[in-house]
């Protein structure tokens, strides 16, 4: 498997982000840490590997970025801040790192403009689908484990226009069904939302239940697969998770 690392300077933020990429060709798929985790935790909790096949294959390059959670979700300090945070984060993945993933990827003579997917469990799985909603035009799909949809357990009752945009169940609650964005959700590869019936999985699973209702009496129809009471909130779940729904989106090896 072909490994890079990178540590390049993002005008958004202000400083040098770091970040990795698998694979030396295939779809690409933007992996977000868990709450307030690294670019490395995906590789280092076996993730990377489990993909393997699709990996050596040529099928999928995974592209693990950096969070900056302690800053925004994570941090006990005044509401405006942490969420002006939030929002620099994601102009930067949109504006910088959407750009140089797929400079990276057409490195192989491939250009997957519009095909590319998010991923994440736990914050990353919230953050996946939060790019997705917004941006269906960058991004064509997710797979999103034991996700996050709103923004209530970081900032309680604390509401602004960019709290707002970074919480899918408030915004869509509200998204008009005439909007371009739901021809491109219609063209949506695979959308994915999976959480479990067990330990530490009662918030995720009420959120994505909560998620799934929302974007339904919209016309939208995510892939939501509930797995069953034995299932954690836990890394060993989410690698069985991650390869089935990895073979459901992108077939055999």
């Amino acid at each position: 498997m072909q490994i890079r690392y990178y540590k390049e300077y993002s005008r958004f933020l202000n400083r040098f982000m770091e970040f990795k990429v698998y694979g030396h060709a295939g779809r690409p798929i933007v992996i977000f840490p868990c709450q307030s985790g690294r670019f490395f935790d995906w590789e280092d909790r076996n993730m990377c590997n489990a993909a393997a096949p699709w990996i050596d294959s040529g099928k999928l390059q995974i592209f693990t970025v950096d969070s900056i959670d302690p800053e925004s979700w994570d941090n006990n300090g005044p509401e405006r801040p942490r969420i002006e945070m939030q929002e620099r984060w994601y102009n930067y993945i949109c504006e910088e790192f959407v750009p140089r993933l797929l400079e990276i990827n057409r490195e192989q003579g491939e250009d997957h403009t519009g095909c590319i997917l998010t991923g994440g469990a736990s914050m990353g799985g919230g953050h996946a689908v939060n790019f997705y909603l917004r941006r269906p035009d960058i991004f064509n799909g997710t797979i999103a484990l034991s996700g996050l949809y709103s923004s209530g357990m970081f900032f309680g009752s604390y509401m602004d226009d960019l709290v707002y945009r970074n919480s899918p169940c408030d915004y869509m609650r509200n998204f008009p069904t005439t909007h371009p964005y739901m021809k491109l959700f219609e063209k949506a590869d695979k959308f994915i939302m999976c959480c479990g019936q067990g330990a530490w999985e009662a918030d995720l699973l009420a959120s994505t239940k909560e998620l799934q209702a929302i974007l339904e009496s919209k016309g939208i129809h995510p892939i939501v697969d509930i797995w069953g009471q034995d299932v954690s909130h836990d890394w060993y779940w989410w690698e069985k998770q991650w390869v089935y729904f990895l073979q459901m989106t992108l077939g055999d090896a």
